[in-house]
């Protein structure tokens, strides 16, 4: 589906959101924010602009994860290093609605911004504040990212395998739940439901498992799982993945292939859910991108806008502010903006 830059308007119209953050998590939550209808002003420093424009694949001097993140979004070059850009970034934070920023603890403390200081002056503020270790405790000052928050939430070492690295696939206390190896490739399979476990034990040709009393429940898989992923294991790699999703698709199993990105481009499901649209850029090629979520039925989401140019919106923003072309230009002259 190709995607709408001209009609859509969304829930969220008329809610206003600055969002002071760089690379994945703030502007991540703007980013749905502003596919559901909000006008999202993206504060990004002059020299070089968010890092995720050079991110990853890059394609006409751009980040192609930069197009997907920063759709619908207006930026603003703005150096909130310097006392005269807090300032800027004040008056703006004065007429929204969130402000979103994912900086280390205390970046906006020493800026002069804490929440207090904020909603005295606008008291219905939203401030969302994303950090990898959050804004109390010991780590609070730790840097983070992802995967080592799944790391310390234990997603980690519950997706994992007794004596392996700890990013596996197992489900330990859940039995049968794991991925095996097939011909050509891997698929997952969650067998572990009672009557599912029957199933899967017919279908693999193992009726003696499907009827072993003490594999009746999931306490005696889990005594047994060893036996049993490795009678799984046994079937599937005599086979091709599209043979087993065949034959367990059959028999009502859940089972899955372990998608690539080429998988998911070309997955009829995620066009017919329109999960994947046609953008097209500033730059003026059309790249394929994540779709709206979640969906609304009465005032679904959408994208109204490409990813901006670092600084595109900066004369707009200010003039809004009620900023003369004179002032606006003295601040360019100062290399205050871009």
């Amino acid at each position: 589906m190709t995607a709408n830059t001209a009609t859509v308007s969304g829930p969220l119209q008329g809610l206003k959101v600055i969002e002071m953050g760089q690379l994945i998590a703030g502007p991540f939550a703007a980013k749905t924010l502003g596919d559901l209808g909000a006008d999202v002003i993206k504060i990004e420093p002059p020299e070089g602009g968010d890092p995720l424009r050079q991110w990853r694949l890059i394609k006409d001097g751009t980040s192609v994860w930069w197009q997907v993140q920063s759709r619908n979004k207006r930026s603003i070059a703005l150096d909130l290093r310097q006392p005269d850009g807090q300032a800027i970034a004040r008056e703006l934070i004065a007429q929204a609605d969130v402000l979103v920023e994912n900086f280390r603890p205390g970046t906006l403390e020493a800026w002069g911004m804490d929440y207090e200081t904020l909603a005295a002056t606008n008291p219905g503020l939203i401030l969302l504040r994303i950090s990898g270790y959050g804004q109390t405790g010991p780590y609070r000052d730790k840097p983070g990212f992802g995967v080592i928050g799944e790391a310390m939430g234990g997603l980690r070492h519950l997706t994992g395998e007794p004596g392996r690295v700890p990013a596996g696939s197992a489900l330990p206390g859940i039995a049968p739940s794991n991925a095996y190896r097939c011909r050509d490739g891997q698929v997952l399979v969650a067998g572990n439901g009672d009557s599912i476990f029957r199933r899967l034990m017919v279908a693999i040709s193992r009726p003696d498992l499907a009827e072993r009393p003490d594999l009746a429940s999931n306490t005696g898989r889990v005594a047994s799982v060893a036996e049993i992923d490795g009678a799984i294991g046994q079937w599937t790699s005599e086979r091709t993945v599209s043979e087993v999703l065949a034959a367990l698709d059959a028999a009502q199993v859940p089972v899955g292939r372990i998608y690539t990105a080429r998988d998911i481009a070309e997955d009829p499901h995620y066009r017919a859910r329109e999960m994947i649209l046609t953008q097209r850029t500033r730059e003026g090629y059309d790249v394929e991108v994540p779709g709206i979520v979640p969906k609304l039925s009465v005032t679904p989401g959408g994208v109204r806008s490409p990813a901006p140019r670092l600084g595109e919106d900066t004369d707009a923003v200010l003039r809004e502010l009620g900023h003369t072309d004179e002032q606006i230009a003295a601040l360019r002259q100062r290399g205050l903006i871009r």
